[in-house]
């Protein structure tokens, strides 16, 4: 069982930037691939980045592209998601979820093959 935990939510403004955080308890992470998802009130939730175990492949949607940025800690037991130029539209529960070694990150980003979820952070953008 891996038990994944967000941190680093917040409100922010419009422009504004913050980095998300997710842990597995001390546990390395660098055996799964790993997912950033978000939900906004009334939608789907939808992968916006995704890197693989080995941290060699990422991916992002297309809303994120040059202002999100997904990476591992040299300590592998932390995923980060450095977000940067953020606006309303971003405002959602950002959550992580790990896949297997094997897990592409393009399966990973469409919600497949999913492993394990995390509980979510809450992102605002508001002025």
């Amino acid at each position: 069982q891996l038990q994944l935990v967000e941190s680093g939510g917040g409100l922010v403004q419009p422009g504004g930037s913050l980095r998300l955080s997710c842990a597995a308890s001390g546990r390395p992470l660098d055996f799964y691939a790993i997912g950033w998802f978000r939900q906004a009130p009334g939608k789907q939730r939808e992968g916006v980045a995704c890197i693989s175990s080995s941290g060699a492949s990422v991916k992002y949607h297309n809303s994120v592209k040059d202002r999100f940025v997904v990476s591992r800690d040299s300590d592998r037991t932390t995923v980060y998601l450095q977000m940067n130029n953020l606006n309303a539209d971003d405002t959602a529960v950002y959550t992580c979820a790990a896949g297997t070694s094997d897990t592409t990150v393009h399966t990973l980003c469409q919600g497949i093959l999913v492993r394990w979820w995390g509980q979510g952070t809450e992102v605002t953008v508001s002025s």
